[in-house]
């Protein structure tokens, strides 16, 4: 018999510097008295970005949502913005909290992210943009919505939260489209415990941002636009740079992670694997998600989810409930039925993945799986064979 972790295996778990690597930056922060307001760390962060990401067309932030709010802002997006209903929901919040109103379509299968056809079909007089969102850290159909954006003149915007380190055709996936936003919150691959990073194409863009996370100052006396506060500080920076040494260990230790689950999760009927990265992609292997088909597996996602907490495994189910379905969002905005979307989000569980997760642990995890199913279709069979089949839905913890 299988038993629980002793311990919580979470979906992430943030990584971390030495101790004594962190200590030793403290003590440079305290030495200077300089805790924010662009500070030497910061500076050092950004030009440590610059070599990672190829571009000096970048602007670091206190946090994600910030960067993209501040980014739509100084943009001057307006009116509609064709976006995807299949994220975290900051990505629609940063629109919502512009005054401009999302207009949700459906998703393509493999990847989770922007149809482009949908995208194409859904653009009015009122389009500005499209914000696209990289899924779980797979790159979107970048030239298909590039040539639409083009066509139409509408400006391309990616929410790349979980895409820090993708590279496609050894080009960073900070260089497409108008613009991305990063993500460094610990939860993600790479962080600075909170924090984000804009890279955008038009260099002009860096003056305004700086203008817009800094209250608008232009020196001591002159402000020259409303901004508000969303500035990284000294200690985020330190948290960054001492990660970013770490970039490809910690890519190559989830590489390893996520080949162990797909070996052993393809030999349990009812879970279905996520597309593997194309060849042309340098993937950051950010989450770990599969889909649970009910009829093969033998229970759903969400009795999967709640039995692996049963074993001290907390998967999550991202991304459910969809933005649209929020009661905040509900009424407010515009969407039609997202089949694709709607079937992703009452089936994709991700599964925890993060740069110390012990492959003995991945095995395990896939044994729990396995043994669920086994138990599940047991009885499935049994219930079934005496008529009970439409009951399977209502399995109690103690008949599995």
């Amino acid at each position: 018999m299988i038993r629980p972790f002793d311990k919580p295996i979470y979906v992430a778990r943030p990584a971390l510097p030495s101790l004594e690597e962190f200590r030793c930056g403290l003590e440079g922060i305290w030495d200077r008295a300089w805790l924010t307001n662009n500070g030497p760390l910061v500076e050092q962060f950004r030009d440590n970005l610059i070599t990672f990401c190829g571009t000096k067309n970048l602007s670091l932030f206190v946090n994600g949502t910030l960067a993209l709010q501040i980014a739509l802002q100084g943009m001057g997006i307006t009116g509609d913005v064709i976006t995807t209903p299949y994220t975290f929901v900051a990505t629609t919040h940063s629109l919502f909290w512009n005054k401009i109103r999302p207009v949700f379509v459906d998703i393509e299968p493999d990847y989770y992210s922007l149809d482009p056809a949908q995208v194409e079909a859904a653009i009015t007089p009122w389009t500005s943009a499209i914000l696209a969102v990289h899924v779980y850290g797979q790159p979107c159909y970048l030239e298909n919505l590039e040539r639409i954006a083009r066509k139409h003149g509408l400006k391309l915007l990616y929410d790349a939260a979980h895409a820090f380190g993708v590279e496609v055709n050894g080009t960073s996936i900070a260089h497409f489209g108008d613009l991305s936003m990063f993500s460094f919150h610990a939860t993600k691959i790479f962080h600075s415990i909170e924090g984000g990073m804009l890279t955008f194409r038009d260099p002009e863009y860096r003056r305004l941002f700086d203008y817009l996370k800094n209250f608008g100052f232009e020196n001591e006396t002159e402000v020259v636009m409303p901004g508000t506060n969303a500035k990284m500080n000294e200690f985020q920076a330190l948290m960054g740079l001492l990660l970013l040494r770490r970039m490809d260990e910690m890519i190559e230790r989830r590489r390893a992670i996520n080949e162990r689950y797909r070996e052993r999760l393809a030999l349990i009927p009812g879970i279905r694997l996520v597309s593997p990265p194309a060849e042309t992609v340098r993937y950051n292997y950010a989450y770990m998600p599969v889909e649970v088909e009910q009829d093969e597996f033998g229970l759903t996602r969400d009795q999967l989810y709640l039995k692996l907490r049963e074993f001290n495994v907390f998967a999550r189910r991202y991304f459910y409930p969809l933005v649209p379905d929020y009661a905040c969002y509900r009424g407010l905005v515009a969407s039609g039925n997202l089949p694709v979307a709607r079937r992703a989000a009452s089936r994709v569980l991700t599964l925890p993945i993060y740069s110390d997760l012990a492959l003995d642990d991945v095995d395990r995890i896939c044994d729990i799986i396995g043994d669920i199913a086994s138990r599940s279709c047991k009885w499935a069979l049994a219930a079934s064979q005496s008529g009970q089949a439409d009951s399977v839905l209502a399995l109690t913890d103690t008949q599995l």
